[in-house]
C-alpha cells in the first residue's frame, strides 16, 4: 500500500517568476507529479502570513467540499458526542 506524503509544507518543486503581466510558471516536474494539464483551474490563496500563495486545483476543492457535505451529519453526531459546542441546524429535524 502506497504512503501519502505527511510533511506540513509539502515539496518543493524549484522556483519561477513572475512576468510583467503576472503570469507564473509552474514547474513541469510539479505540473507532471500533481496533474495539472494546460487550461487547469486552480484556486490561489494566501499563506504564511500573506507573504506566499498556495495553489490547489478547483476539483480537489470540490471532491473535499463533496465529501464534508456527504458526511455532515455523521461530525455533527461525532462532534455532539465529544461535548463540543455545535450550533443547531435550522432545517435539523424537517
Amino acid at each position: 500500500m502506497e504512503q501519502k506524503d505527511k510533511r506540513a509544507v509539502g515539496k518543493c518543486f524549484g522556483s519561477t517568476v513572475v512576468g510583467s503581466r503576472g503570469q507564473l510558471v509552474i514547474p513541469a516536474a510539479a505540473r507532471k507529479e500533481l496533474g495539472i494539464d494546460g487550461g487547469a483551474k486552480l484556486l490561489v490563496f494566501s499563506h504564511f502570513q500573506e507573504k506566499g500563495l498556495i495553489l490547489i486545483k478547483v476539483d480537489a476543492v470540490e471532491e473535499l467540499v463533496n465529501l464534508i457535505s456527504h458526511h455532515t451529519d455523521e461530525v455533527i453526531k461525532m462532534l455532539r458526542n465529544n461535548e463540543v459546542a455545535v450550533p443547531e441546524r435550522e432545517n435539523e429535524g424537517d
